[in-house]
């Protein structure tokens, strides 16, 4: 079985990215001649690294449909220096047997995961890869957003964080939480490339966000983690700590995430 066209694209566009982004002197390659051009790593440095051919590696960042072995994958991804989120994400563009399958549309949640949330006294909320809000419980509707006051067609995370300003006051730890966000929706989107939702909204956001454009052109990459959030609640009159756990395949839907907001005890351990 051959890699997908699309994740194919993708996995070259981020193979590029990161040869683009990592120093000679960092990946332990010697500079014998003056002034470089290519920002970055060449091709040809890489290919050397991984031990493959020129022409193979500059067919893999092109997105042409081959079929590279595990070790193949493996020696260019030590020659990049990718850290543990960037090599996992790379096997996910790569993975011959993961078939590429369509987001599903958006349909009514579970009942039971409805109502474990409303059970919740933390702020709580279930999303899917394009990060639409599809439930939340009371909690989150008045310590954090309520989502029940936009539109369903505009009710997707994502946005709300660059284009709602009420959303960007409370969130004080913006620049960290935006950049975090991003991340985690760009592997999503590498690895949705044939959903035209996903290209139509980063056209939309850059054009509409110049803070979002300048986050998505570096391009970085966040799986799903703890994270840590801060917000100035109007509810409490004060500056709230949570730690955002995300629950995934609780149900037979894997792309939907339960997100929990637990307090943080401490509130001198933030790293806001």
């Amino acid at each position: 079985m051959t890699v997908t066209s699309s994740k194919a694209k993708a996995m070259g566009a981020f193979l590029k990215s990161r040869r683009e982004r990592l120093s000679p002197g960092a990946a332990g390659v010697e500079i014998t001649n003056g002034q470089r051009r290519t920002p970055g790593l060449r091709r040809e440095e890489v290919a050397v690294l991984a031990g493959v051919s020129i022409t193979y590696y500059t067919w893999l960042e092109q997105g042409r449909d081959l079929t590279p072995s595990k070790d193949v994958i493996d020696s260019i991804a030590a020659a990049l220096r990718l850290s543990p989120e960037e090599k996992g994400h790379l096997y996910q563009l790569w993975n011959p047997h993961a078939a590429e399958t369509p987001l599903l549309a958006a349909a009514a949640v579970d009942p039971q995961m409805q109502r474990i949330i409303e059970q919740l006294s933390f702020p709580s909320h279930i999303t899917n890869e394009r990060t639409e809000v599809l439930a939340w419980n009371k909690a989150a509707e008045e310590m954090f957003f309520d989502f029940g006051s936009i539109p369903v067609k505009e009710r997707y995370f994502i946005r709300l964080l660059f284009e709602d300003s009420e959303m960007r006051r409370q969130i004080l730890n913006i620049e960290e939480f935006s950049r975090y966000s991003v991340g985690v929706f760009r592997t999503y989107y590498d690895q949705h490339r044939d959903d035209p939702w996903f290209e139509e909204t980063v056209k939309h956001l850059t054009q509409n966000s110049s803070e979002f454009e300048r986050i998505w052109n570096q391009y970085e990459i966040q799986l799903k983690k703890v994270k840590r959030i801060s917000l100035q609640s109007s509810a409490v009159q004060q500056t709230v700590h949570y730690d955002i756990q995300s629950l995934v395949n609780l149900t037979d839907r894997p792309d939907i995430n339960i997100c929990i907001y637990t307090p943080v005890i401490d509130s001198s351990t933030t790293d806001c």
